[in-house]
């Protein structure tokens, strides 16, 4: 046979019920305020879109996408280096694959913001064909679009310098760092940083 037991009650005071309450509500208002989310624009046209928006000097929001674009890709587009401004006009300011070859990349993976205002990033394709795809670019490209090829991958022998970057960091000694997927001394990748 069940046996009840109950728990003695103990009363509350009302300013420790006030208390109770207040908090409760307080953090009800802030967690309702973190989850309204607004559009402000679609990207249309672009895909997949790879890290984060980077607010610009200008006020405006860069990034970059990996497909979209030139079907040239795997079918599905090279990517592309787009902004979007405060009101949500989106603009693409650049498609890679577009040199000849894909000298200036394919797929970018990265992009970071320089103090001048200058854009650097990783494409994982394009640029040496020692690789099926290309072996990936290292990038230089302005607010309005221009595009520079700084360094393409697998170019030392034995691709001992990488392929197919993943990633870009611009740290506080205002040098790049970076990882690659594949090359290196064991075909693991590789960790560098500019000279």
């Amino acid at each position: 046979m069940p046996t009840n037991h109950r728990l003695p009650l103990r009363k509350l005071n009302v300013s420790k019920t006030a208390c109770a309450v207040s908090v409760l509500l307080a953090a009800t208002a802030i967690a309702a305020r973190a989850q309204i989310v607004t559009t402000i624009t679609n990207l249309v046209g672009t895909a997949y879109p790879a890290g984060s928006l980077i607010q610009g000097a200008d006020g405006n929001f860069y990034g970059i996408a990996s497909y979209g674009n030139n079907p040239f890709c795997f079918g599905v587009g090279c990517g592309q280096f787009f902004k979007i401004s405060p009101q949500g006009m989106l603009t693409i300011l650049y498609n890679f694959c577009s040199q000849t070859g894909c000298a200036d990349g394919g797929s970018p993976t990265a992009l970071v913001q320089a103090a001048d205002g200058t854009f650097y990033g990783t494409t994982e394709n394009g640029g040496n064909t020692n690789c099926y795809g290309g072996c990936g670019t290292v990038f230089k490209i302005t607010s309005s679009g221009i595009l520079t090829t700084l360094y393409s991958f697998c170019s030392q022998q034995n691709c001992n310098d990488g392929t197919n970057p993943t990633g870009l960091l611009l740290a506080t000694d205002g040098q790049f760092y970076g990882t690659t997927a594949f090359g290196g001394l064991s075909e693991c990748g590789k960790s560098s940083g500019s000279p």
